[in-house]
């Protein structure tokens, strides 16, 4: 039997995970909006792609969540996007409720599935979802430290003209301007990027992966990115369809790692059948740890406005 994901969100991002699913084969895709028609345009309109781009799954679209029922995996992007001059704060309250339904309907009809958030502000919508649903940590996980780890692995990629799978790389943290790559563990072929480029680009390298989404919604004017979001949410729901045990930064629930508790950062963890299997704490030097706690105080801020105005 097929396995199903759900999309929540016919915008371009979930349009492209559903189309990314659809070409990997993955599972069957039921794209969900609340716009009457959008969802299943989009969805007979990626399948219809299958003769010709040689895959074979199901992808339907509907306006409520009664299809989606008995789901793996609920990946749910749906939310307003960022605006020119808009920070990932300014999206919260509007954003809340969205997580909230989506999250109260996907879990209504698939009480087993795991949860990727791809809404931002990132980590406070993934303590939404898990304060919504109730489940585990290890089956509410953020999409957010795989596209800033492959922002970052692109800009040194294009820095030294090599090619990006050469590149390996770690970014801890919020998804927001707090975000931390860390520059020590960074290396292009296993050679340190310190060897290879000097600080002032190094620091210029790390600035512009903090800006990567500020960047793309400047050039946009309208809605922000969704190629690389997309893809980096499908690489981690395939790592848990196919128990790959991909070791990927994502946001996860911390309970005691890094000094933090019962909230999500960017943390390396490893994924497969079992959702995060695994919550790796790498030792940091006493300025990544600084940075990391900023990061993650940033989080509690937005957790705590939440807190406040939805009385919980």
């Amino acid at each position: 039997m097929r396995k199903k994901i759900t999309v929540v969100g016919a915008g371009n991002v979930g349009a492209n995970c559903a189309l990314r699913i659809a070409g990997k084969e993955l599972a069957d895709v039921v794209l969900v909006d609340i716009v009457e028609g959008v969802p299943q345009g989009k969805g007979l309109d990626i399948l219809q792609s299958g003769p010709v781009e040689g895959y074979d799954v199901m992808v339907t679209g509907s306006n409520d969540y009664e299809p989606t029922a008995n789901s793996d995996i609920v990946i749910i992007t749906a939310g307003f996007p960022r605006k020119p001059g808009m920070s990932r704060d300014d999206l919260l309250m509007a954003n809340y409720e969205i997580v909230k339904n989506a999250t109260e309907q996907a879990v209504k009809y698939s009480p087993n599935a795991y949860l990727i958030l791809v809404t931002n502000p990132l980590d406070a919508m993934c303590w939404v979802a898990q304060q919504v649903s109730k489940f585990a940590r290890n089956r509410v996980i953020g999409m957010a430290g795989v596209l800033d780890t492959a922002r970052y692995r692109t800009f040194i990629a294009m820095e030294l003209d090599v090619s990006v799978e050469s590149i390996t790389a770690l970014v801890l943290g919020g998804h927001g301007d707090t975000m931390v790559p860390i520059v020590r563990l960074t290396t292009v072929g296993g050679i340190p990027i310190t060897e290879l480029l000097p600080k002032e680009r190094i620091d210029a390298l790390v600035d512009r992966t903090r800006n990567g989404g500020a960047e793309i919604v400047k050039y946009l004017k309208t809605g922000s990115a969704y190629y690389a979001p997309s893809a980096a949410a499908v690489e981690m729901a395939e790592s848990i369809i196919k128990d790959k045990k991909k070791v990927l930064p994502c946001a996860a629930m911390l309970e005691g790692e890094y000094g933090h508790q019962g909230i999500f950062v960017g943390v390396p963890v490893k994924i497969g059948a079992g959702g995060i299997e695994k919550v790796y704490e790498v030792s940091l030097q006493p300025e990544e740890k600084a940075q990391l706690d900023k990061s993650a105080a940033a989080v509690q801020e937005l957790i705590d406005v939440l807190k406040q105005k939805t009385g919980q």
